[in-house]
């Protein structure tokens, strides 16, 4: 793996450490007391005003690592042109929703798992209580995660097994990264829809933008309809234990 990947990887890790130390900080300052807010309240502001701020640097500095690749992208002559570019673009949101779908369905009912993510529930109320917070989960956290699942982890890996064996782990680390492993299945299923776009047109920014509206979707859709799914979940909790009771 070339030197400039491992400091992209590094940049990535530490990234994700920094709000060990940047979310105190941002409590200490006493600008989330306002309102006698609860302890967690504050903690979960402060997350969020924390991840966009390190998001951002996060990327500024992979951003000038890739440099190189960014410079040299014109010269793969097997990438796909600016059609192919869009149509796999727009192709490849249905084609992760389908995955995240059929995985979902697959954990619900063949092996008993709730459909609610506690990940996904934890960023949608970060989004409610601070707004910004949709740049990271809907932007900033896609195309990071492409750079370094895909482009680099995916990349590496394809180079030297073949898809299958690249797709599979690249994917496994991308899923476990999300601190989410009851549904394991889920994030592994998108992470083998996002390298096959890869692969298909050799261009980062097809698994980027299919990622970015996709996580758009679905925050949006779980902000705006947040009341009726937390309904309609409950809904199938019990009838899924009416059921198992019968």
């Amino acid at each position: 793996m070339e030197k400039r990947y491992w400091f992209v990887i590094l940049t990535y890790v530490l990234m994700q450490l920094s709000s060990a130390i940047g979310v105190p900080l941002l409590i200490k300052s006493g600008l989330y007391e306002q309102g006698n807010r609860d302890i967690w309240t504050q903690l979960k502001i402060a997350s969020g005003h924390w991840a966009i701020i390190s998001f951002v640097a996060a990327l500024l500095i992979i951003l000038f690592l890739l440099r190189k690749d960014i410079q040299d992208r014109h010269l793969d002559r097997s990438r796909a042109d600016m059609s192919g570019t869009i149509g796999w673009m727009i192709g490849g949101v249905f084609l992760a929703l389908i995955a995240q779908m059929v995985a979902a369905n697959i954990e619900v009912h063949l092996l008993n798992i709730k459909a609610q993510s506690e990940n996904t529930k934890n960023l949608i109320e970060i989004v409610t209580l601070t707004p910004w917070f949709i740049l990271v989960t809907s932007v900033l956290a896609p195309i990071l995660e492409e750079i370094v699942f895909r482009k680099i982890l995916f990349g590496t890996l394809y180079k030297r097994t073949n898809f299958f064996i690249a797709a599979i782990l690249s994917s496994l680390i991308f899923a476990a990264v999300h601190f989410d492993f009851t549904h394991l299945l889920i994030y592994t299923s998108m992470g083998f829809v996002f390298a096959y776009l890869y692969v298909k047109t050799k261009r980062i920014i097809v698994p980027i933008m299919a990622h970015v509206m996709m996580n758009t979707f679905v925050i949006l859709i779980q902000v705006v309809f947040k009341d009726d799914i937390e309904q309609i979940m409950k809904q199938a909790e019990q009838l899924q234990s009416s059921i198992g009771g019968f």
